[in-house]
């Protein structure tokens, strides 16, 4: 059984005609944020000031994850993020349109990033990073401050640039991959074009956001 919303106080925000939806055995903490089609099952707690956003791709926490303090956890139409049971994702943890399979570890300030896929009990270190379109096959560790890279990932120290500058071209650069923006174009075009968009976009899809009343999250 779900219900919208179980604790007065959070900011809960119907985005794109759809409202969070919160387990009644899960907790969320008062200074919270969860905007859009967002689901947070049994057992599961978010922590202060984190925040979980469905940026038109909903996001969906498994039973019994801990989100910490100010994690960020959005979704996107193109890239959903669906995490697995027994995950803890790090405070200052950062994660876009990801797939997170069970009893996976993500620790302080590392990021996984947009149609990346960490696989079951893989874990990331402090200040590591997951790159976009990144697998990261089941029991895999990425040491502290390492990027992983590739399908299956590749791991580096944070100097080896041009070999992670390479894995990530693999998918089209970032922008392209991330915004559908020219492979061709340079960087200046790239940048312009996927600003434009973006900015659009936002400005489009949150005119109508609404924050829900307490009463009303409650029902």
């Amino acid at each position: 059984m779900w219900r919208v919303g179980v604790h007065s106080g959070l900011m809960m925000i119907r985005h794109l005609d759809m409202a969070p939806s919160v387990h009644p055995e899960a907790y969320v903490a008062p200074t919270a944020v969860l905007s859009g089609d967002v689901r947070v099952d049994r057992g599961s707690c978010i922590m202060h000031g984190a925040v979980l956003a469905a940026e038109g791709g909903p996001v969906e926490i498994g039973a019994n994850c801990v989100i910490m303090e100010n994690a960020v956890l959005r979704g996107t139409p193109q890239h959903p993020l669906i995490m697995g049971d027994h995950v803890l994702a790090g405070p200052h943890s950062h994660l876009t349109g990801c797939g997170i399979a069970d009893e996976v570890f993500i620790a302080t300030g590392a990021m996984v990033f947009t149609g990346a896929q960490m696989g079951r009990g893989s874990s990331v270190a402090l200040g590591g990073t997951v790159h976009i379109g990144c697998v990261v096959p089941p029991l895999a560790r990425i040491p502290i401050g390492w990027v992983a890279v590739g399908e299956p990932a590749r791991m580096y120290p944070p100097g080896e640039a041009e070999a992670i500058r390479a894995g990530v071209a693999e998918v089209g650069g970032f922008l392209p991959f991330v915004f559908g923006i020219d492979e061709a174009a340079d960087r200046r075009e790239q940048m312009q074009a996927a600003l434009r968009r973006y900015t659009t976009a936002i400005a489009r899809h949150h005119h109508q956001d609404e924050v829900l009343a307490a009463a009303e999250a409650d029902r």
